[in-house]
C-alpha cells in the first residue's frame, strides 16, 4: 500500500483529534490547587512550553524523504485507468449514413497491419463526429513514435492522424 502525503495528513490528523478528544476542548485542570486552569496553560505550565509529540518511525520517514519521485498515479493488478496518450486516426462529421462504417473500417485496417493494437481500437461517436482512436500510450513520446509507425503505413490517412492526451486503460497481470 503506497502512502500518500494526503494518507499522512489524515494520519497526523487523526493523532491531534485523538488527543483533544482525550483532554477535551475546553478540559481543565482537576487538582484542587490549580483551581480551574485551561488545558492548555496547564500543558505550557507543566511542559515549561516544550510539548513532545512521538511520531511512529514510518511515518516520518516518509515525511522527511525528500528526493523520491512521487509516482503521479498507482498500477494495480487488474484494469486502471490514467491519464496518456492515444493516436486518433479518424475523425468526421460529413455525411451522417456512413460515419460509423468508415470509422469502424479504419480501426479494422490498422488492425489487419499492426496486430499488436487488438483490443486498443476505440471507435466512438460524440454527435455529430465519429472518432477511431488507438492504443493506450503513456507518454507522448510513445505515441508519437507510433504515429510515425502508422503515418508510414498509412500515407493515405496520415494528414488525418495526429496524437490526442485522454484516459488511457493499462492491464497488469
Amino acid at each position: 500500500m503506497t502512502t500518500t502525503p494526503a494518507r499522512i495528513l489524515r494520519m497526523v490528523l487523526a493523532c491531534v483529534l485523538s488527543i483533544s478528544v482525550s483532554f477535551g476542548t475546553k478540559a481543565t485542570a482537576q487538582n484542587p490547587n490549580d483551581g480551574d486552569i485551561d488545558i492548555v496553560e496547564r500543558i505550557q505550565q507543566e511542559s515549561n512550553g516544550n510539548v513532545e509529540i512521538e511520531i511512529p518511525a514510518s511515518i516520518l520517514e516518509l515525511i522527511l524523504k525528500k528526493d523520491s519521485p512521487k509516482p503521479s498515479h498507482e498500477i494495480r493488478p487488474g484494469i486502471n485507468k490514467l491519464s496518456g496518450f492515444r493516436i486518433q486516426v479518424f475523425s468526421d462529421g460529413r455525411n451522417q449514413h456512413t460515419l460509423e462504417a468508415r470509422a469502424k473500417a479504419r480501426g479494422s485496417a490498422i488492425l489487419a497491419r499492426f496486430p499488436k493494437y487488438r483490443g486498443q481500437i476505440y471507435t466512438y461517436s460524440h454527435s455529430p463526429n465519429w472518432y477511431t482512436r488507438i492504443g493506450n500510450f503513456r507518454t507522448n513520446t510513445e505515441a508519437n513514435h507510433a504515429l510515425d509507425e502508422l503515418k508510414r503505413a498509412f500515407p493515405n490517412y496520415a494528414s488525418e492522424m495526429r496524437v490526442v492526451k485522454c484516459q488511457i486503460v493499462v492491464i497488469k497481470q
